[in-house]
């Protein structure tokens, strides 16, 4: 059966393959004012970083896997579903994570002196600080 992959296939596995690259980095290589890798490994073990760096890689790599199985044919509705779903739960999760407490300060008071250490050499300032 001869595949036909559409353009959106193509940018969703560019988009999740840099995502990935990201995610190897992040907390491990120095990024210039993206990151302070220091700072980061004075708020988290070793390990805990290792696991972290773990969990987000395995999500990514299921993702491009069930693309890359599915790519240029029909995806069955549970691949499709898996692609709806789960990057919606991880969004949501940023949202809450990251950016209302950013934007809006809602729960940001438990999190503002292990964000100062690992972010405060950053030029960046929250709005609501």
């Amino acid at each position: 059966m001869q595949r036909k992959i559409r353009v959106s296939e193509k940018f969703l596995i560019a988009g999740y393959s840099l995502i990935l690259l990201f995610m190897f980095v992040q907390d491990w290589i120095p990024l210039g004012s993206l990151n302070d890798i220091e700072a980061i490994a004075q708020e988290n073990s070793k390990s805990e970083l290792i696991a972290v760096t773990l969990i987000g890689v395995v999500q990514i790599v299921i993702l491009m896997v069930l693309i890359l199985c599915f790519i240029g044919k029909r995806y069955p509705i549970w691949a499709k579903l898996w692609l709806i779903i789960h990057p919606s739960c991880i969004f949501a999760g940023v949202l809450m994570a990251w950016w209302i407490p950013y934007f809006f300060g809602f729960g940001a008071e438990e999190k503002v002196e292990r964000y100062q250490t690992m972010f405060g050499s950053e030029t960046r300032i929250p709005f609501y600080l």
